[in-house]
């Protein structure tokens, strides 16, 4: 089990997730489109996610 903090990659947004590492790079993809506007997840956000997901 893995916890990620959305603010640790983008200051001041508050979402966390926890999961294992693919149920959170699904969770924060659609974070990402829904609360972000992005409509594309770059490959460098999801090795920046990665790197910022910590053991929960």
């Amino acid at each position: 089990m893995k916890a990620f903090r959305c603010g640790d990659v983008v200051p001041g947004c508050a979402r966390a997730f926890t999961g294992t590492e693919d149920e959170i790079l699904a969770q924060v993809a659609q974070h990402a489109q829904h609360d972000h506007g992005l409509t594309d997840i770059p490959d460098e956000l999801v090795v920046q996610v990665r790197g910022a997901m910590v053991p929960a």
